[in-house]
C-alpha cells in the first residue's frame, strides 16, 4: 500500500492552529496510509497515548534557531532531519511527502525529493511566507521549495493570491483548502450559569478572543477600544484565551486604560474548557491586523465560534473575510485603530436580536463549508492529484 509521510514541527500538545488542523484531518484518513513525523515537545508522550490510536506518529526534534542554510546551526539541523527522515522513508516504504509549512518542513521535503524523487506537497498558511519574504536567504529557499513541489495547499484564497502575485506561482500548482472544524464538538449550548460563575463571568456580557498573544492578533486594539465600549456597556468583560510574548504589555495596557477590571487573561486552557468559553461568551472577536509582513492566514477560531452559534467580529487582514458571510454571520472591521472596533462592538452589544440572528446564520454557514466531512472530501481530491 502507498504511504505518505507528513512532516510537521507544530503538532499537539504544542499549541498552534496548523497542528490541530493536521490531527483532525489525518485522523479521518486511513491510519495505515500515513506516517506522521511530528516535532517533539514537552508532554508529547502523554498526548500520543491517545493520538496513536488514530495516527502513526514518530517524534523528532524539528525546531531550530535557524531555518537558513548559511549557518552551521541551520545546515546541521537540516542534515540531521534529512538523515532521520530518510530512515523513516526506507522503513515505511514512503511514496509521497506532505510538508506542514514551507519552512522548515518544505526544505526537508525538497531535500528528500532531490535524493529519492518522491513527490511532495506543501501547506502554505499566509503568515509564513509573508514573514519569510523579509529575508533574502529564506526567500531563496522558499522559491526552491515552490519550484519542486507538485502542489501547494493554500489555507485561503487570500494566501493563494499572495502565492500568485508575490511569488509568481502558477495557478495550476495552487489548491485552496480552508482549515476545517468539528461541528459535532463545537455546538451551540444553553446558558450555563454554573460555568459562568466558576469563570467569574456571572451575568456580564463577555467578548471572547482565542489566540496567541502577539501583535497581529490585535488584543491590544480591543483593550484600547474598551473605554468607549464601557461607556455604553459598563459591565462588559473582555476574556482572552492564550499566552504569548505580548502578555505583560497587554496587562500594562489594561492598567493604563484603567480597564483591568474589565479584562480577564485566561492563559492556556484545555480544549473542553475552550469549547465552553465559545458557547458561553456573548460574542467573539479576533481584532487582527497586518503587522509588518505578519498576517492572519485564515482564522480558524472564527469558524469555531460560529459553529457554537456566536456572532463574530474580525479585522480586515489576511483570510478572515473567508471565514464568514459579512454582515450576515459577522462583521469585518478596520482594527488598526480602536475607534472602528469600539463602534462595531457597541452596535452588536446593543442588539441581542442581531447577535442571535448572526449566531444562527453562522452555525449554518460553517457547517455547510468547514465541517470535517466536507473538508476531508476536498482533501482527498487534492491528495489524489499528488
Amino acid at each position: 500500500m502507498d504511504k505518505t509521510l507528513l512532516i510537521s514541527e507544530i503538532f499537539p500538545p504544542r499549541h498552534g492552529g496548523s497542528g490541530r488542523w493536521f490531527v483532525e484531518l489525518y485522523s479521518r484518513l486511513p491510519r495505515d496510509g500515513f506516517v506522521i513525523c511530528a516535532g517533539s515537545t514537552d508532554g508529547d508522550e502523554a498526548s500520543d497515548e491517545q493520538l496513536k490510536k488514530q495516527l502513526f506518529i514518530e517524534r523528532r526534534p524539528l525546531s531550530s534557531g535557524s531555518w537558513g542554510i548559511k549557518s552551521f546551526e541551520g545546515l546541521g539541523f537540516y542534515w540531521r532531519s534529512f538523515r532521520y527522515l530518510s530512515k523513516l522513508i526506507r522503513q515505511n516504504d514512503i511514496t509521497r511527502i506532505h510538508c506542514g509549512r514551507c519552512l522548515p518542513e518544505g526544505v526537508m521535503g525538497l531535500m528528500l525529493n532531490l535524493r529519492y524523487g518522491l513527490p511532495f506537497l506543501c501547506y502554505v498558511h499566509g503568515e509564513d511566507i509573508q514573514t519569510a519574504a523579509e529575508s533574502r536567504e529564506l526567500t531563496w529557499l522558499i522559491r526552491r521549495v515552490f519550484a519542486r513541489a507538485t502542489t501547494l495547499i493554500a489555507n485561503s484564497h487570500n494566501t493563494a493570491r499572495i502565492l500568485r502575485d508575490s511569488w509568481q506561482v502558477p495557478d495550476d500548482k495552487v489548491k485552496v483548502l480552508h482549515p476545517g472544524m468539528d461541528a459535532e464538538r463545537f455546538v451551540p449550548a444553553a446558558n450555563d450559569a454554573e460555568f459562568r460563575s466558576r469563570m467569574g463571568w456571572n451575568d456580564r456580557p463577555v467578548i471572547l478572543t482565542v489566540g496567541r498573544l502577539q501583535r497581529r492578533k490585535g488584543q491590544d486594539m480591543l483593550i484600547g477600544a474598551l473605554p468607549a465600549v464601557i461607556q455604553s456597556h459598563p459591565n462588559v468583560l473582555y476574556a482572552i484565551v492564550g499566552n504569548g510574548d505580548e502578555r505583560e504589555r497587554l496587562e500594562t495596557l489594561a492598567e493604563e486604560h484603567k480597564v483591568q477590571d474589565n479584562v480577564m487573561f485566561l492563559g492556556e486552557i484545555d480544549d473542553a474548557q475552550m469549547v465552553q468559553c465559545y458557547q458561553q461568551c456573548t460574542l467573539f472577536c479576533l481584532p487582527n491586523r497586518t503587522e509588518r509582513a505578519d498576517i492572519e492566514g485564515f482564522g480558524m477560531v472564527l469558524a469555531e465560534a460560529q459553529a457554537c452559534g456566536k456572532a463574530v467580529v474580525a479585522g480586515d487582514s489576511g483570510g478572515t473575510r473567508e471565514t464568514m458571510r459579512i454582515g450576515e454571520t459577522g462583521l469585518i472591521v478596520d482594527c488598526t485603530a480602536p475607534e472602528p472596533l469600539a463602534t462595531s462592538l457597541n452596535q452588536l452589544l446593543s442588539s441581542p436580536e442581531q447577535i442571535a440572528a448572526m449566531g444562527e446564520a453562522g452555525r449554518a454557514f460553517v457547517t455547510e463549508h468547514f465541517d470535517w466531512p466536507v473538508h476531508v472530501t476536498k482533501a482527498r481530491e487534492v491528495f489524489k492529484a499528488l
